[in-house]
């Protein structure tokens, strides 16, 4: 009987806080742009997510929970990482090529060595997958994903290629995926005279990439049921330009029945029916969630699979988005690009039958770089040098046993240089960094101020001293100098 008791422990021990003996599966969902009030969890009226309200009915939404940075390549790059933006690798949307084809180059690549989620989780036995965005590096560099620890990569490895659903390819394990679509150029602009039927159809397809990388996504999940597997599936919806199967925009037209076209003179391709076709993503997106649900219960791998949706950053602002007709950030400051609410709050769910209590909404502040070290509490994964702060026994409706944190550290170096800390209920921002290396601190308690509209700096000069004492400590000099915008000199 010691020896049972003695393996049971060692069981528990390497399985985290988890009582089954076996590990379970990981499947992470991540759209692109999705605003923290998109979708019926969180408030959203207009459009319809059935799949997504069942799955935090059946599961947990967090309130408080934030991207790592308000635009793709670098929240993409921390959520892997596990590093916060004053220490990864990438911090911008930095570009390598152009939008044709033959120009296709991909952004700044992750170095060579870097240790990612993938890396963590395949040492402790899984089979590692991503279907979708990828953003950090095209097959060619040292950002291959197939080089950062996923066994199988299939989808956009250019996140400018991603601009169109319908591509004429997508990568395959770093092998060109052709799809049945011709080459066309999205960022064009239409004279009224030119607003026909007929311009309006040259920037539809007849595949379109979202179907390929779910079909390569439920074909990954069939492949590995034996397990445990990641799978990662960084959808590009709702990311414009605005295109969507012509079936959900039909459905949306009778609910925007005399809205006007949009031309593209805000970037991206022109839409006869932009708002029916931006509820229309967000409703093809849940649609593919739950057709990834429906293969898992299909499978017998419902109970033993946890399933987590979030966004990489707020909504936008351009393309012919009206983040004020869906109410977007559910009233909260800011945009993508911005470090305020409205462009790092961002929904998460997360669902695990008889794991994960149903029906539950916490409170707790989070940040998508604690997700290394929550998977790493749950597998029994070695972190490395993370900056997260695992948010586990909150998902496992054990809140009496969370790990408390000091702090969260957001740092964007585009839009004019921008910092924001979260102190408990404080939040710390400064933005205009670039020109201004000694602006100062606006200051706000999200308990009372969630919408951020009274800067109470002056009020509380302890709290404007920790944040200088934080920013002095968590900052390290970018590799680049566009992204330096913080230190006076960098070194020599």
């Amino acid at each position: 009987m010691q020896k049972i008791a003695i393996f049971m422990a060692v069981l528990l021990l390497l399985g985290g806080m988890l009582t089954a003996q076996e590990k379970p599966n990981i499947i992470y969902i991540y759209a692109d742009d999705l605003g923290y009030g998109e979708l019926g969890p969180y408030g959203q009226k207009i459009i319809k997510t059935p799949h997504l309200d069942k799955m935090a009915k059946e599961g947990i939404k967090f309130t408080q929970h934030y991207t790592s940075t308000p635009v793709c390549a670098p929240a993409r790059a921390m959520l892997l990482t596990g590093k916060h933006g004053g220490h990864s690798y990438i911090r911008g949307n930095y570009e390598m090529g152009g939008f044709k084809d033959e120009e296709e180059g991909g952004q700044m690549p992750l170095p060579e060595g870097t240790y990612t989620l993938a890396h963590m989780l395949k040492n402790v036995g899984y089979t590692t997958g991503v279907t979708g965005k990828w953003g950090l590096g095209m097959h060619f560099t040292s950002g291959n994903p197939n080089k950062h620890g996923f066994d199988y990569a299939y989808g956009y490895l250019d996140q400018k290629q991603a601009h169109n659903y319908y591509p004429t390819h997508l990568w395959e394990n770093g092998k060109w995926d052709s799809l049945d679509n011709k080459a066309m150029n999205v960022h064009v602009r239409l004279q009224h005279n030119e607003a026909t039927d007929a311009a309006f159809n040259q920037f539809k397809g007849r595949e379109n990439a979202i179907d390929k990388i779910t079909e390569k996504a439920l074909a990954f999940i069939k492949d590995n049921k034996d397990g445990p597997f990641f799978l990662y599936v960084p959808y590009t919806l709702p990311h414009v330009g605005l295109q969507a199967p012509d079936r959900w925009i039909d459905h949306y037209r009778a609910v925007f029945k005399d809205e006007k076209p949009y031309l593209g003179t805000q970037g991206y391709n022109p839409q006869k029916y932009p708002l029916a076709t931006y509820a229309a993503m967000i409703s093809y997106l849940d649609e593919q969630v739950g057709l990834l649900l429906q293969q898992l219960a299909q499978l017998g791998l419902d109970k033993n699979t946890i399933v987590m949706f979030s966004s990489d950053n707020g909504p936008t602002f351009n393309g012919g988005v009206r983040a004020d007709v869906f109410e977007s950030t559910a009233g909260y400051r800011g945009l993508k690009m911005d470090v305020f609410e409205g462009g790092i709050r961002v929904p998460f769910i997360a669902r695990w039958p008889q794991h994960i209590p149903a029906g539950q909404a916490s409170e707790l502040p989070s940040v998508q770089y604690d997700l290394m070290a929550t998977l790493a509490e749950l597998t029994g994964g070695k972190i490395n040098q993370t900056d997260g702060t695992s948010f586990l026994p909150t998902l496992l409706g054990k809140p009496g046993e969370q790990h408390a944190r000091e702090f969260m550290y957001f740092e964007y170096p585009e839009k004019g240089g921008q910092i924001a800390i979260r102190i408990q209920d404080w939040k710390g921002v400064k933005i205009g960094v670039k020109q201004n290396k000694g602006v100062p601190w606006q200051l706000f308690n999200l308990r009372s101020d969630p919408k951020e509209s009274q800067n109470v700096a002056k009020q509380h000069p302890e709290i404007i001293q920790q944040l200088d004492t934080i920013l002095a400590r968590e900052h390290q000099n970018a590799h680049i100098k566009e992204w330096e915008f913080i230190n006076n000199k960098l070194p020599e």
